[in-house]
This record gives structure tokens, C-alpha cells and sequence, in this order.
């Protein structure tokens, strides 16, 4: 059976801290729940590893793990009746990490001062989203804390699957694409090299394949600075280049244009805007309040614009189904569906189906797009190394030939 290490206070107001063995998270909360304790924390403990140590943060930021961490504590501790500042107290006393510390103990004084929650959560600067910002914000005002928070922290987790499992997918296909460039550059500056010193001693008229090759060894022994100033004008003058609004609405509609990686930025990015959307009206949010938040967390340009002329056409008292099917930029199925929650009044709902069904064609489609790019890789670089092996060979059966 699984230790969970847990924290939480007891009957008289300590700090309790220690291990226990259960079979879920759930039964861990649930026992301490039952002995009269208030729980904190319960966190499986990794294989090997008893009673764990203090981690220092690094940096001023929090990562997205940690903030979902925090909003699910805080969400337990004012759902058990503990006031935010209190909470926010206990907190500070439990963390782990000093880059929490430190933003905790901002926000208690923040609160202290007479500023809200959701104010003193926006003068932290980016750590939280103006997404979380307004979410918190419609709890306050609505008396729903803590349930705004747990919906956050659900919704933060889901995020962080899905970017955790879109990395771990494309780590395999970038190690092959690494391995083979690096065995090209290999070969072709240190293999070639000693078969053109055999060719140029045997003074025989070599094949035209053999010539390219040898060409293209020696272009990359005397230029192989302009490959990394090249590399590093893509990583680094690219994304410069991209943060202005006109090269960036150029390329982020171009990306949608393309054959296989369009349709799936276009269901990543539907999605997000679905999923966001849902959450905020369920929290009480307006919807052109709400469409203007969720215009933030999109990353594709186009598809923002495209929100910014919906949002206009609903200040003329027009629904939200109709632009969004208008603008040509939604798909038809998210628009038809969202259309239906507008008339049974299930909106909200309707909103979540949609980023479900749009998150699990995205999975698929990963899958499939990956289980095609590795064959190819392995199929583009058995085509290049056999061919620079080929010239070579045809060099060697000349030269055998002008010998006999």
C-alpha cells in the first residue's frame, strides 16, 4: 500500500506533520478528518524516499504545479471554515518552498491592507492569469471561494496533463530528429574526408553523386559557423520577429493554412477557448466579460481576432453561435453545438462537451501524426546516409576499374 506524507492541523491548533499508509489521497483526508484533524496537505511518497527533505525555490515565479497545489490547499482550508487570512497564514507556516513563502506572505499583506483577493492575487504580476484573476474575483462577489478555487485547481490540473503528455509524446521524435542530424554532420565531416584524400591521391574523374557529396563535406568543413548562426537566428530572431502583431498575425494564419498542423492548432486552440469560456460562465462571469478574458489565453492571433469581432456582434444583441459560425475561423460541429446550448439553456455544459471532444481528437491526432513522423525520420535519414554510402561505393568501383 502507498505513504502519503501529510500535514495538517490539529484539535488545538498545532501543525501536525508525518507519514501514513492508505490506499488513495482520498483515504488520507478522510482518516485525519475523522481524528479530529483539519487536513493541509497529503502527497504520495516517491519510491525510496521516506520523510522527504526542505526544497528551495528557485527564482521569484511559481510553476504551474506549485500554483495548482496552493489553490487546492487554500480551497480546503476555507472550505473547512477557515478565514482567507488565517488560511493564508497556515500556509506560509507549512510551505515548503521559499518562492511560495514569499508570495503568500505578499498576499496576506495585501489582504491586511484592505485590498480583495482577487486585487491582491493581480498585484502579484504574472504568477497568476487574468483567467484566475477574474474567476477569483466572481467568487469573492459571489460568496463562492472555495468552490472558484477548486474549479481552478481542477482546471489548472487538466492543463498540466495535457502539456505533460503533448511533451513526453514529442520527446521521442525530437532525439531521433537530434541523432540525425548529428550522425549526418558525422559522417559528412569526418567520414568523407578520408575517402576524398584516397580519390584525390588515385587523380581519377569521379562520379557526379560522389562530387555533390564531397562538394557538400567541404562546404561544411570551411562554413559550419554559418549553420550555428543560422540555428541561432532561428531560436532567437524568429520569436523576436514574431512578437510584433503584424509578422505574427501573418504567420499564425499561415499555420493554420497548413496541411495537418492547421486542423490541430485549430482544435488545440478551440479547446482552450471552450474549456476557458465554460468556467468562466459557470463562475458567474458576463459572457462579453468573459470572451475578453479568454481572448488573453489564446496564442494564435487569428483566432483571437476572430473572438474580438464575435464579442463586437454581441453588443448588438446577436447570440454567440451565429458569429462564431460567421467568422469562418470555429469549426462548424463547436458552432452548431454551441448554438444548442444557447437554446435549452445549457450553455456552460455545452461549452465543456465541446473542449472534450476537441481534447480527445487532439490526442488522437497527436498519436497518429507521431506514429507517421518517426517512420519518416528513420525512412529520410536511411535515404541520405544510404546515398552518401552509394556515391562513395561508385567512387570506389571507378577507381577499381581505371586500376584493372
Amino acid at each position: 500500500m502507498p505513504r502519503f506524507r501529510y500535514k495538517a492541523i490539529s484539535p488545538d491548533g498545532e501543525i501536525s506533520e508525518g507519514e501514513m499508509e492508505a490506499a488513495s489521497e482520498a483515504a488520507v483526508i478522510d482518516r485525519l478528518r475523522e481524528i479530529g484533524y483539519l487536513p493541509v496537505r497529503a502527497r504520495q511518497v516517491a519510491a525510496g524516499r521516506r520523510g522527504g527533505g526542505r526544497r528551495s525555490g528557485l527564482g521569484h515565479t511559481l510553476s504551474q504545479t506549485q500554483v495548482t497545489t496552493l489553490t487546492r490547499e487554500l480551497a480546503r482550508l476555507i472550505g473547512a471554515g477557515v478565514s482567507l487570512d488565517r488560511a493564508l497564514i497556515i500556509l506560509i507556516e507549512v510551505s515548503d518552498s521559499e518562492p511560495v513563502k514569499r508570495l503568500l506572505t505578499g498576499l496576506s499583506e495585501e489582504i491586511r491592507g484592505g485590498a480583495t483577493f482577487a486585487a491582491a492575487l493581480e498585484a502579484q504580476g504574472r504568477t497568476f492569469s487574468r483567467l484566475y484573476v477574474s474567476m477569483v474575483r466572481a467568487g469573492e462577489e459571489g460568496g463562492a471561494l472555495e468552490v472558484v478555487l477548486e474549479r481552478l485547481a481542477d482546471h489548472l490540473e487538466r492543463s498540466r496533463e495535457f502539456q505533460a503528455s503533448l511533451k513526453a509524446a514529442l520527446i521521442y521524435p525530437v532525439i531521433l530528429l537530434l541523432v540525425s542530424v548529428l550522425s549526418l554532420i558525422l559522417l559528412l565531416t569526418l567520414v568523407v574526408p578520408q575517402f576524398q584524400r584516397m580519390f584525390d591521391q588515385a587523380g581519377a574523374a569521379l562520379p557526379l553523386p560522389t562530387q555533390i557529396v564531397i562538394a557538400v563535406a567541404d562546404w561544411m568543413q570551411a562554413y559550419w559557423w554559418t549553420l550555428l548562426l543560422g540555428l541561432l537566428v532561428l531560436l532567437l530572431g524568429v520569436p523576436k520577429l514574431l512578437e510584433r502583431p503584424a509578422p505574427r498575425r501573418v504567420w499564425d494564419r499561415l499555420l493554420l493554412s497548413v496541411w495537418g498542423i492547421g486542423p490541430l492548432v485549430r482544435r488545440i486552440e478551440v479547446g482552450r477557448f471552450c474549456r476557458n469560456l465554460s468556467t468562466l460562465l459557470g463562475n458567474g462571469v458576463t459572457l462579453l466579460t468573459a470572451l475578453s478574458i479568454v481572448r488573453e489565453t489564446l496564442s494564435n492571433s487569428a483566432l483571437a481576432e476572430a473572438v474580438d469581432a464575435v464579442a463586437e456582434r454581441l453588443k448588438t444583441g446577436e447570440t454567440l453561435s451565429g458569429p462564431m459560425l460567421e467568422t469562418g475561423m470555429f469549426p462548424k460541429l463547436a458552432c452548431h453545438m454551441v448554438r444548442v446550448g444557447e437554446e435549452t439553456g445549457r450553455l456552460e455544459e455545452m461549452l465543456m462537451d465541446v473542449a472534450g471532444i476537441y481534447d480527445q481528437e487532439v490526442q488522437h491526432s497527436l498519436k497518429k501524426m507521431l506514429s507517421l513522423l518517426e517512420p519518416l525520420l528513420i525512412l529520410f535519414l536511411g535515404v541520405l546516409i544510404a546515398a552518401i554510402i552509394f556515391s562513395i561505393l561508385m567512387a570506389l568501383l571507378s577507381i577499381n576499374e581505371l586500376a584493372f
